[in-house]
């Protein structure tokens, strides 16, 4: 068996031809015309690092901690498939998994390909850069002089990709392309091309701006922030422009896989996955991004696409599913033992119309936790968000971008382990109002936080929440079910005022 997976960043579904009939991703027709378009996918623990932990491990890891590594006792599924012989290499530009909260993943693999410059990597060097310039070049609300900053890195950045070709997507697909020319014929391996695009900022080239847009006015303003819409309407309309020009370079990239696996003929022994880690909201419901507001359509609700050697293309699958079944699913693929830990499920079944699971759960380490069946979203919010204390229990205490802070770590205490750590006792450590993962991903983060249920045959775009007793009983039921499947903390049930069925062990 040979697998490719391929994962992009922040793409939101409806960007796609094959499930929005008003735009045009000509090689996502393509691949949905060879392999199963799922379309009812939803996400797991979010935002990047918290998906690919799921990801990898196969389980949701939203209700014990934030943004982080790979913990030591976490299964890992490319190690997991190098212990059976199979051999797993990486290519990526995500440059979150050369931070500190994400320098585990991908020491897993047996080798792996960086390429930088994405966003605010640390990359280029310009001790007196061209401030002046840049400040006539870009947008106000994007132009920073102060080192170190976001939007002064990223400017620097743009300096050393001077076409489309020297763009970090194209470079990533490249390296991907270099593995299967070399190794395609080899039985036995395991591909992950991972792009940081569609992500913002929506960095595009001149000639897919060109297609999508005809000309685009200065000065460039290509990054919406994590707030309210509050731009005027041709900002705004410039955003969404920038952002399609950017799904479109991303659906030229994927033509160029769709190319080598045609020419070579991979589609008779190799299977091949794409998806996203989660969505964005470009103005929908008022809102740019993801964190801070409810987990809508546009953010949880993404593309999925499944093609194995020996099925059909060209088929759409309602089974529900989310990231944690990816991980059991390419294990069953090479014929991988699943471990005991894991919470996801094979979708092989459902590539043959089976259900898979019954719900989906989601969310943010500290915000709300949600829940579809697929009639309906219900977003569970607890009266206060800070009342009940949160903790993360871990072995890698570190943030995002830093360690974890000395009053943080002041205030931690060892407890006994929970059933996924294998028999490790972990850490207790408060969560501290001015960390990261209290700010950015957390309560801090959060505006929207009613608790609120949607019912999406009637209402698909969500724009009318409302109560329904007997509807949200069964779905908090099936939430505090899950919770015990995840050992989740005590003080997570006491939280959101859920009742376990049984005491599981592990520490709270």
């Amino acid at each position: 068996m040979k697998c490719v997976l391929v994962l992009f960043d922040s793409l939101n579904r409806l960007a796609l031809s094959p499930y929005a009939s008003d735009v045009d991703t000509p090689n996502f027709d393509r691949l949905a015309a060879r392999t199963t378009t799922f379309e009812r996918h939803y996400v797991g623990s979010l935002p990047c690092m918290p998906a690919r932990r799921d990801l990898q491990t196969g389980r949701l890891s939203l209700f014990h901690r934030s943004w982080g590594p790979l913990e030591p006792f976490d299964n890992s599924l490319p190690e997991m498939l190098r212990t059976q012989g199979v051999y797993t290499h990486l290519v990526t530009d995500h440059y979150h998994y050369w931070e500190d909260g994400g320098a585990t993943y991908h020491n897993r693999f047996d080798s792996y390909e960086m390429i930088r410059g994405q966003e605010r990597d640390p990359w280029h060097g310009i001790v007196d850069p061209p401030l002046e310039d840049w400040r006539a070049r870009f947008h106000p609300r994007q132009f920073s002089e102060e080192r170190g900053t976001t939007f002064r890195t990223y400017m620097a950045n743009r300096e050393r990709m001077t076409g489309a070709e020297a763009m970090p997507a194209a470079l990533t697909f490249d390296a991907g392309l270099r593995f299967l020319e070399r190794n395609g014929r080899s039985e036995g391996w395991f591909l992950q091309i991972e792009t940081f695009d569609p992500h913002e900022p929506f960095f595009a080239p001149d000639e897919d701006i060109a297609a999508v847009a005809g000309e685009m006015p200065g000065p460039i303003f290509d990054w919406p922030p994590y707030a309210k819409v509050t731009e005027t309407d041709a900002e705004v309309a410039e955003l969404r422009a920038r952002y399609r020009a950017l799904v479109r370079f991303c659906d030229r990239q994927l033509g160029r896989l769709l190319d080598a696996f045609d020419k070579n003929d991979l589609w008779d022994d190799t299977a091949l996955l794409v998806t996203t880690d989660h969505g964005f909201l470009l103005g929908e419901h008022d809102w740019w991004a993801k964190n801070r507001m409810y987990a809508y359509e546009e953010v949880s609700h993404i593309p999925l696409f499944i093609g194995t050697p020996g099925r059909y293309g060209g088929v759409r699958s309602a089974a529900l599913t989310q990231t944690v079944d990816l991980m059991p699913t390419i294990a069953e693929l090479f014929g991988c033992p699943v471990p005991a830990e894991v919470t996801g499920r094979s979708l092989l079944p459902a590539l043959d119309g089976e259900t898979v699971r019954d719900t989906a759960v989601f969310g943010y380490f500290g915000g709300g936790v949600n829940i579809t069946d697929g009639r309906y979203t219900y977003f569970l919010f607890p009266d206060d968000l800070t009342a009940e204390p949160l903790y993360q229990y871990t072995l890698m205490p570190t943030h995002m971008k830093s360690f974890f802070s000395m009053e943080e770590l002041r205030g931690a205490v060892q407890v006994p382990p929970f059933d996924f750590t294998k028999g490790a006792p972990v850490l207790r450590v408060p969560l501290v109002a001015g960390s990261s993962s209290f700010a950015a991903h957390g309560p801090g983060a959060v505006v929207d936080t009613q608790t609120v249920l949607f019912d999406l045959r009637d209402d698909p775009g969500q724009h009318a929440p409302y109560r329904d007793a007997a509807t949200e009983a069964r779905l908090s039921e099936a939430i505090a079910s899950e919770m015990e499947r995840h050992d989740a903390p005590k003080e997570a049930f006491r939280r959101f005022s859920l009742t376990p069925a049984s005491c599981l062990g592990g520490a709270g």
